[in-house]
């Protein structure tokens, strides 16, 4: 399994963990910030987030996941990925 495989299987096992189903995960060279999520349920990430490390990734994957429930970061957006990230979520 390739790196990139792997990154993905994090995403989606995180995915199942915050009960949302993305539409898409890409990795590609992001040139202003480590991820995006399209309105329509894509998720891509930045291929150097791939060489950081699991804490890093972490937060960068769930702020992404929890856009798929609150397109903003709003109170309600910033309460769950407190939440999760103080509950330690894990792949």
């Amino acid at each position: 399994m390739t790196i990139q495989e792997e990154f993905k299987n994090e995403v989606l096992t995180l995915a199942q963990k915050v009960g949302v189903t993305p539409k898409a995960v890409h990795i590609r060279a992001m040139k202003t910030k480590w991820a995006s999520c399209s309105s329509s349920g894509r998720l891509t990430f930045d291929k150097k987030l791939l060489d950081e490390p699991e804490e890093v990734r972490l937060k960068v994957i769930l702020h992404e996941l929890l856009h798929l429930k609150y397109p903003n970061h709003g109170k309600m957006f910033k309460l769950l990925l407190d939440y999760y990230l103080q509950k330690s979520i894990r792949v």
